[in-house]
């Protein structure tokens, strides 16, 4: 037999995980009626291992294994065939075998063969005195055996294995941990989790190559695999595009790596994976104490520090884990946070007209005081929640409640426009401007003393669906304002066609404005080539006195920032602007 045939019948017979494997009566049952054909008392279910043959199923026979290399059981396996032999000591080759030496002198073996033509083993009958056996008798071992491999593919089927991969699943993955906890609490092991490709990748693939290239990925990842590992060790397919195994001591950290290079060396294979990035996570776990789940989440959770850090392998942090468990734990609030009253709030900062001094505007800003874990920072919870579906209820939350509250001041006499920061994703909505609309309907506001604050990417998006809601916004009459300007990649050629009011300098050049002289041409050129296109200028982040000097020589419209107040409740805001009475006295 060819050594790439052997190996692949190996990996055939260790894929349906029947070595060492519990007997069953269902294999007992064809077992016995095997016997009873021949009128014999001694059969049994063989499966031929890389050296040995191992009995899944025996009735008269002692032993649980034999050598393979002079077992009856073996020519089976090679030839894929019947086999009788009337008497074993008369036959030369078997006169010296270890079955001859129990006593043995008849045999009769039929071939257990898989679907893909791999033999695993034989289902035979052994007799203690020479005889000869009918085609009768042959041909109903044959189909005997046939029977032997109908229930263990069967068996192993159902709910247990990957039809893609031919690797045992999630669920097997689970009962065998489980399993291995029960025998051996309290032993190490470590969870390795193989992570093909990302999301995104997935995608294109798809798209460009189709499903059938995606399957090519994941066996190709599977025969390197069972090469790589050894005869002990069991991999598994625990999701599309996730393989598994447990590393014991058998597994050293140098062959942890070069399984990585190999997982690696897919994602360049111009037949297979070449749009793929593999990743590979390493957690340790302690049987009996570790659950099966968190094997394969913190697995998977060190495979992605792996993408984050640009390595092949890594192995799981705690502290990264629960910075990514804090996270979801998030997510998971925000949602009843938008629905319970007192968690989420809005504050206001005062936008201050240059050089005049009065305030002109405010900006909205979302805040959470988390139940249990406190304040929350925005930077920390809103870039979680826009990439989410969340994002929509969200906005549509703080869009109405910025809306009373503007209603609220304009009663009271207060006229200012006031800013609301819409999410790139909002654009991609298709009724965002139809909201705002009816929002403005709802609290009768004019359109014009409401500003949507946009980043600069999101609102030079050239899609279609971004645009149009861009063209609504603006043909309703509500200002918009692109947001932290010059922190983007679109190119000044763009300005001219965006349907914009208002650009706001990203804080980050007007921090250190009065030292920077390169900075300060920057913003110069920024706020030239804006008034030029008609828009206005807002610097954003201005903290002290020496920052807002240079932005007067300039001639930038507005400022807002730290130096002027910080965001405050809507209560404190119309005293902060009562209580200035001049409008002079805001920068003075």
């Amino acid at each position: 037999m060819a050594a790439e045939s052997e190996f692949e019948r190996i990996t055939a017979l260790r894929q349906l995980g029947l070595i060492e494997s519990q007997t069953s009566e269902s294999f007992d049952r064809i077992t016995r009626m095997a016997g009873q054909i021949f009128s014999l008392e001694a059969s049994a279910i063989s499966l031929t291992d890389s050296d040995r043959q191992w009995f899944m199923s025996r009735l008269g026979v002692t032993d649980t294994e034999m050598p393979r290399h002079d077992a009856p059981c073996n020519e089976v396996t090679e030839s894929g065939d019947l086999l009788l032999v009337p008497d074993l000591l008369a036959n030369p080759r078997y006169a010296e075998s270890t079955l001859a030496g129990t006593g043995a002198r008849f045999y009769a073996g039929a071939p257990l063969v898989t679907r893909e033509g791999y033999c695993l083993g034989a289902l035979c009958v052994v007799g203690e005195t020479p005889r000869s056996a009918s085609d009768k008798e042959m041909s109903a071992l044959r189909d005997l055996a046939a029977m032997v491999m109908a229930q263990i593919e069967l068996q192993h089927a159902y709910g247990r294995v990957d039809p893609l991969s031919g690797l045992p699943n999630r669920n097997q993955f689970i009962e065998d941990l489980d399993d291995l906890a029960r025998d051996q609490p309290g032993e190490s092991r470590r969870a390795v989790i193989i992570d093909l490709a990302q999301n995104g990748e997935l995608d294109s693939v798809g798209r460009v190559m189709g499903p059938a290239h995606y399957d090519e990925i994941v066996r190709g990842a599977v025969r390197m695999l069972v090469r790589a590992l050894p005869s002990s060790c069991q991999a598994y397919h625990v999701a599309a595009t996730q393989l598994a195994f447990l590393a014991d001591e058998d597994v050293s950290e140098a062959m942890l790596e070069r399984i990585a290079a190999d997982v690696s060396s897919i994602s360049g294979d111009e037949t297979i994976g070449f749009t793929t990035t593999p990743a590979l996570g390493v957690a340790p776990i302690v049987l009996g104490k570790t659950s099966p789940q968190d094997a394969l989440r913190t697995g998977y959770s060190a495979a992605q520090d792996s993408r984050a850090n640009e390595r092949i392998l890594s192995t799981y942090s705690p502290a990264s884990d629960a910075l990514y468990r804090r996270r979801f734990g998030l997510l998971a609030d925000f949602g009843g946070a938008l629905r319970r009253e007192g968690e989420l709030r809005l504050v206001y900062q005062p936008r201050v007209s240059l050089p005049s001094g009065h305030c002109c505007g405010a900006e909205a800003l979302l805040r959470w005081d988390h139940p249990e874990l406190g304040e929350i920072s925005p930077g920390e919870f809103i870039p979680l929640v826009e990439e989410t579906a969340l994002i929509r209820e969200a906005t549509s939350w703080v869009l109405d409640r910025a809306m009373r509250q503007q209603a609220i001041w304009r009663k009271q006499g207060l006229q200012i426009t006031l800013s609301i920061n819409v999410s790139a994703a909002n654009l991609r909505e298709d009724d965002l401007a139809s909201r705002v609309q009816l929002l403005l309907l709802k609290h009768r506001l004019p359109p014009a003393c409401i500003e949507l604050e946009l980043t600069e990417s999101a609102i030079m998006d050239r899609s279609g669906k971004a645009r149009d809601q861009l063209m609504a916004l603006k043909t309703a009459g509500v200002r918009l304002a692109i947001d932290d300007f010059g922190t983007g990649y679109s190119s000044l050629s763009y300005l001219h066609q965006v349907p914009a009011h208002v650009v706001k300098i990203d804080q980050s050049f007007i921090r250190d404005l009065e030292h920077d002289t390169h900075g300060y041409a920057l913003v110069r050129a920024m706020v030239t080539l804006s008034h030029d296109l008609g828009f206005q200028v807002v610097a954003e982040g201005v903290e002290t006195l020496e920052t807002l000097q240079p932005l007067l020589a300039i001639g930038c419209d507005e400022a807002q920032g730290y130096f002027f107040s910080r965001p405050i409740s809507a209560e404190m805001f119309a005293s902060w602007v009562q209580a200035r009475g001049h409008p002079a006295s805001c920068v003075a």
